[in-house]
């Protein structure tokens, strides 16, 4: 039987490749998924390995409270002096390592907009990692090095002017050199050096350092300088080997990057889930085909399990065949996801392509397993039908209780998916867990409407071929009538189409409900007309901006919000905001639940304003107490004074004053800065200024007002909302393919039909017409389905989170446009289909068999 297997696949090679490409992309996308993480988290590791290997311990600040922004907290610089007199310590230098911004002359910003910049301090001997390509080190508080990658981008040359902003004024430096560190990619990342005082300045820690570099004696291992160093510096630093600092570091950003992988892993999902259907669509319609060949085996003496084994050996082929070249293929997906992400700005380090024992064992398993899967319903299918019907090629007809069945297995489905959904979204879950019920959810509610949907074919078939009928008469009626024929076949057929159209329609209806909660938010909650912040929209900007802009003509107020993780004590980490009460209340028009206006602008520094989310879900109220823990170590008490419902997401989970945040929590930065005009200011004028003034003393800062922050959000969802079409339209290519190959059978099975329609005259004009309509019909089906799908889910999520201020907003063009889509992959999958049913010579497919 594996010879037999093998030898059908071969007489069918168009069609075995085509069921291979389903199998191909999943597998792709999972392969390419692990590819892609495993090579960013080799890539770090290499850089951090790289960067201490002249470096013995490492001493840094506990990272008590991990922060969004990743920063760690800094120490004082007298600890310095105590450690280069341990015995055993040969050079010991402190260092700093801050994130910043690097501009031309022209202000222009260097690399990627959204990858990191830091600011760094020489190391002596050594303990420097970078080593000079061109130039060599700065030596004095004017001059500055750069990494080679961001000086070609952005065309530096030594003795060029790079500028470097800080939390300082920003300043131009002379370039004296460009660095490397051994072999290693930052990604978009860039880092430039300057003389240890002057980065303490231009980053605000003028006698803090982030870290201490030490190089040990000859003869003292790593381990011993570690315990001697620990005896004499505070529990508040962390003393680790440069080998133990890599780890760590490495393990951070493995951490940080699963999120990455769980991501794309989604994506990949969604395409075998696709590609499923492409399989069992393929493996039912062909074996249908071959019901005489079956009924011949069986009377030579073929058992119902050799049929069965040559049925499900092709299927293991395919998948095989599909689940290597994926594997293969996953290397150029995880190249293109990286470049898709160099183009919106995330640049990330990269090396080799690492392919692990577990990627090669979980793509292969993941395709041959989804391959069977699909494949077992029709092969068993293939052993029911009895010899001599099979000869006479009665068609398997379905029974009343089969049909019954159908129906309760799809109402079971859709009904235990809708169910899992309701309890991912208001059961309460973590954000793991509920994700992974809506997954679940989900995926049995589209099998569900896939069952079902075979009884909803005639009558969509109807409605989207009255127009084709209308309008080209019988060819049109013709194909609408071939839709409907087998409604099965054309439901599994529009299902593949009905996924991707479901969850493009889900993410562009949520994306439009989000955007325009946004913009209303903004009109709602911001009384100032302008706003000051980072360029790349969530890193802090320098506290000098807000001085700068109270000294421009035409400002009357501006009032800054800082914000920071900090952890409340019996509950998680949460984001805690702090305000100036004096200038706030004019600036921001909160939706008060309890308390009012007042209550902010009389906020103490031991009482806190929550947010009515945080409030309900911990059950808390005014006059209970709020305990925080923050990077500083210290804890803090505040009683609720007031709740508000944060429509725009801005204030976290509590607003305390920034005075109590600055001794609690150790935050003085602002994230945003918020202005207020002189009434008959000229609005344009005054933004001008602003600009003008950012552009000359800190770079790093935005000016914005409300429309273009408006705007800027949108930006960044949209941003979001591409790299998710992109990584759908994978699926959507797939169910392409799927519309191609069962149209292709389609005709194979109908060539009597086909040769007969010739013999009475039909052109082979009409007959590609028909072909081609078939296919549009047949993905205006799954388009409506998929849209229909994708309604109900994006109303039940945003519905959940309803108390964030998320509105329901259906986009009504951009699914018009979605379905006009579908009708174009419709043609596109029926171009092939259509010029082989017109090439038909008509006396062979008359007397066809």
């Amino acid at each position: 039987m594996p010879r037999l297997a093998l030898k059908s696949l071969w007489a069918r090679k168009v069609r075995a490749l085509t069921t291979t490409f389903a199998v191909f992309i999943g597998v792709a996308l999972v392969a390419g998924s692990y590819i892609l993480t495993d090579t960013i988290n080799a890539a770090f590791g290499d850089i951090f390995s790289e960067s201490l290997k002249g470096t013995d311990v490492v001493i840094t600040s506990k990272d008590l409270v991990k922060q969004e922004s990743g920063e760690t907290p800094d120490f004082p610089q007298r600890l310095l002096p105590r450690v280069k007199r341990v015995p055993g310590v040969a050079l010991a230098s402190g260092a700093i390592f801050t994130p910043g911004g690097f501009f031309d002359q022209q202000n222009k910003a260097i690399g990627a907009k959204y990858a990191p910049k830091f600011v760094a301090s020489v190391l002596p001997g050594r303990l420097e990692s970078l080593s000079y390509v061109d130039g060599g080190p700065p030596k004095t508080a004017a001059q500055a090095t750069i990494d080679k990658a961001a000086a070609d981008s952005a065309g530096l040359a030594v003795g060029d002017r790079l500028k470097i902003a800080g939390r300082e004024r920003v300043r131009s430096y002379r370039l004296v050199g460009l660095t490397q560190l051994g072999n290693a990619s930052f990604g978009g990342a860039s880092i430039a050096q300057l003389v240890l005082p002057e980065a303490q300045r231009i980053t605000g820690r003028v006698g803090r350092l982030d870290q201490i570099s030490v190089a040990a004696a000859p003869g003292v291992t790593p381990r011993e300088l570690q315990a001697r160093i620990k005896r004499v510096v505070p529990g508040s630093v962390r003393v680790e080997t440069g080998q133990e600092n890599a780890t760590r570091q490495t393990n951070d950003i493995k951490d940080n990057l699963k999120f990455l992988t769980v991501a794309l892993l989604v994506f990949a999902g969604v395409a075998l889930f696709v590609g499923a259907f492409l399989i069992f669509n393929t493996f039912s319609i062909t074996i249908a085909q071959r019901v005489r060949e079956f009924g011949m085996l069986r009377t030579l003496g073929a058992s119902r399990g050799q049929i069965l084994g040559s049925v499900i050996v092709e299927s293991l082929v395919i998948g095989v065949a599909g689940s290597l070249t994926g594997l293969a293929g996953g290397i150029a997906f995880a190249k293109g996801i990286n470049a898709l992400f160099d183009a919106v700005g995330f640049g990330l380090p990269t090396t080799a392509a690492v392919i692990a024992t577990r990627t090669v064992i979980v793509s292969i398993a993941v395709g041959v397993l989804v391959t069977l899967a699909s494949s077992l319903a029709p092969a068993i299918r293939s052993t029911r039908v009895p010899p001599m019907a099979a000869l006479r090629e009665l068609p398997e007809p379905r029974s009343r209780r089969r049909t019954a069945i159908y129906a309760g297995l799809a109402a079971l489905l859709s009904l235990a998916g809708v169910a899992l959904v309701l309890y991912g979204l208001f059961g309460g879950l973590s954000g793991g867990n509920g994700a992974k019920l809506l997954g679940i959810g989900a995926v049995l509610v589209m099998l569900g409407v896939s069952i079902f949907s075979s009884r909803l074919v005639r009558p969509l078939a109807s409605v989207g071929g009255w127009p084709l009928e209308r309008l080209r008469g019988l060819t049109g009626r013709l194909a609408r009538e071939n839709t409907q024929r087998k409604p099965a076949r054309t439901a599994a057929t529009a299902a593949a189409l009905m996924i991707g159209l479901a969850l493009v329609s889900f993410v562009t209806i949520f994306a439009a409900g989000f955007k325009s909660s946004i913009a209303s938010a903004i009109d709602r909650n911001f009384q100032g007309e302008i706003e000051l912040q980072n360029t790349d929209g969530f890193s802090p900007i320098p506290n000098g901006a807000a001085a700068a802009a109270r000294k421009v003509p035409g400002v009357a107020t501006v009032s800054t919000l800082r914000s920071v993780q900090a952890k409340v004590v019996g509950d998680g980490t949460q984001r805690i905001t702090g305000l100036d009460p004096r200038t706030a209340p004019a600036l921001l028009s909160l939706d008060w639940q309890q308390g009012s206006t007042a209550t902010l602008r009389d906020l103490r520094d031991n009482q806190a304003i929550v947010d009515k989310a945080y409030a309900d879900g911990e059950n808390v109220g005014v006059g209970d107490t709020l305990r925080l823990f923050g990077q500083t170590g210290r804890r803090s008490s505040y009683r609720i004074a007031g709740i508000v419902k944060d429509n725009a997401n801005l204030l976290g989970s509590a607003v305390i004053t920034q005075r109590a945040m600055a001794r609690n929590l150790g935050q003085t930065d602002d994230t945003f800065d918020f202005v207020k005009l002189r009434p008959g200011a000229d609005a344009e004028q005054v933004q001008a200024r602003l600009k003008a003034g950012a552009a000359k003393l800190f770079p790093t800062v935005d000016v914005l007002n409300q429309q273009q922050l408006k705007d800027n959000q949108e930006q960044q969802v949209d941003t979001l909302l591409n790299l998710i079409y992109a990584l759908l339209s994978l699926a959507v290519v797939t169910s392409l393919f799927g519309i191609a190959n069962t149209l292709a059978l389609s005709i194979h099975e109908r060539t009597r039909e086909l040769g007969m329609l010739r013999a009475i005259g039909a052109t082979a004009a009409q007959v590609r017409r028909m072909i081609r309509y078939e296919s549009v019909i047949t993905s205006l089906i799954g388009g409506v389905l998929g849209t229909a799908v994708g309604i109900l889910f994006a109303w039940l999520t945003t519905f959940a989170v309803k108390d964030l201020g998320v509105g329901f907003s259906i986009p009504a063009g951009q699914l018009a446009i979605f379905l006009l889509l579908a009708v174009v992959v419709g043609v596109l999958g029926a171009v092939a289909p259509a010029r082989r049913a017109a090439r038909l010579q008509i006396l062979d497919a008359v007397h066809s068999e």
